[in-house]
Protein backbone atom coordinates (compact mmCIF):
# COMPACT_ATOMS: atom_id res chain seq x y z
CA UNK A 1 0.00 0.00 0.00
CA UNK A 2 1.61 3.39 -0.44
CA UNK A 3 2.42 5.81 2.07
CA UNK A 4 0.88 8.39 0.25
CA UNK A 5 -1.06 9.37 -3.67
CA UNK A 6 0.35 12.56 -5.52
CA UNK A 7 -2.96 12.56 -8.30
CA UNK A 8 -2.97 15.03 -11.20
CA UNK A 9 -6.77 15.51 -11.81
CA UNK A 10 -5.79 16.18 -15.49
CA UNK A 11 -5.48 12.41 -16.39
CA UNK A 12 -6.07 10.63 -20.11
CA UNK A 13 -8.84 7.94 -19.42
CA UNK A 14 -10.50 8.68 -15.47
CA UNK A 15 -10.34 12.31 -13.83
CA UNK A 16 -8.81 12.63 -11.00
CA UNK A 17 -11.98 12.52 -9.62
CA UNK A 18 -12.78 9.64 -10.42
CA UNK A 19 -9.62 8.22 -8.66
CA UNK A 20 -10.67 9.43 -5.85
CA UNK A 21 -13.89 8.65 -5.49
CA UNK A 22 -12.50 4.66 -6.63
CA UNK A 23 -9.79 5.01 -3.68
CA UNK A 24 -12.07 6.25 -1.08
CA UNK A 25 -15.14 3.93 -1.34
CA UNK A 26 -12.95 1.24 -1.31
CA UNK A 27 -11.55 -0.70 2.24
CA UNK A 28 -8.33 -0.65 1.35
CA UNK A 29 -7.32 2.24 0.20
CA UNK A 30 -10.01 4.81 1.86
CA UNK A 31 -7.05 6.05 4.49
CA UNK A 32 -4.39 6.89 2.27
CA UNK A 33 -3.74 10.01 1.96
CA UNK A 34 -3.99 11.71 -1.02
CA UNK A 35 -2.22 15.19 -2.25
CA UNK A 36 -4.38 16.67 -5.51
CA UNK A 37 -1.37 18.01 -7.69
CA UNK A 38 -2.84 20.47 -10.61
CA UNK A 39 -1.26 22.72 -12.89
CA UNK A 40 -4.02 24.21 -15.05
CA UNK A 41 -6.29 24.82 -13.22
CA UNK A 42 -6.93 27.93 -10.54
CA UNK A 43 -10.33 26.86 -10.24
CA UNK A 44 -11.66 27.11 -6.53
CA UNK A 45 -13.91 24.79 -7.69
CA UNK A 46 -11.49 22.21 -8.46
CA UNK A 47 -9.93 22.36 -4.56
CA UNK A 48 -13.36 22.48 -2.92
CA UNK A 49 -14.48 19.13 -4.90
CA UNK A 50 -11.13 17.34 -4.12
CA UNK A 51 -11.49 17.79 -0.31
CA UNK A 52 -15.16 16.89 -0.50
CA UNK A 53 -14.78 13.96 -2.49
CA UNK A 54 -11.96 13.27 0.29
CA UNK A 55 -8.33 14.74 -0.94
CA UNK A 56 -5.52 15.56 2.26
CA UNK A 57 -4.52 18.07 0.36
CA UNK A 58 -4.44 20.28 -2.50
CA UNK A 59 -1.02 21.90 -4.28
CA UNK A 60 -0.60 24.12 -7.72
CA UNK A 61 1.93 22.31 -9.26
CA UNK A 62 4.91 24.28 -10.12
CA UNK A 63 5.39 24.55 -14.01
CA UNK A 64 9.35 24.62 -14.14
CA UNK A 65 10.75 21.05 -13.41
CA UNK A 66 13.34 22.12 -10.72
CA UNK A 67 10.26 23.81 -9.06
CA UNK A 68 8.34 20.67 -9.22
CA UNK A 69 10.99 18.71 -7.98
CA UNK A 70 11.71 20.53 -5.23
CA UNK A 71 8.15 20.28 -4.05
CA UNK A 72 7.22 17.16 -4.81
CA UNK A 73 10.28 16.29 -2.51
CA UNK A 74 9.13 18.08 0.14
CA UNK A 75 5.03 16.58 -0.02
CA UNK A 76 7.25 13.15 0.72
CA UNK A 77 9.44 14.47 3.14
CA UNK A 78 5.87 15.38 5.03
CA UNK A 79 3.19 12.55 4.15
CA UNK A 80 5.89 10.16 4.69
CA UNK A 81 8.36 11.43 7.43
CA UNK A 82 6.40 13.94 9.36
CA UNK A 83 2.60 13.39 9.27
CA UNK A 84 1.23 10.62 11.79
CA UNK A 85 -0.90 8.44 10.13
CA UNK A 86 -4.53 7.06 11.96
CA UNK A 87 -3.67 3.84 14.05
CA UNK A 88 -4.39 0.63 12.24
Amino acid sequence: MPAVVMLDLKLPKLSGFDVLKLMRADPRTKAVPVVVLLTSSSEDEDMVRSYELGANSYVRKPVEFAAFAHAVGQLGIYWVLLNQRAPG
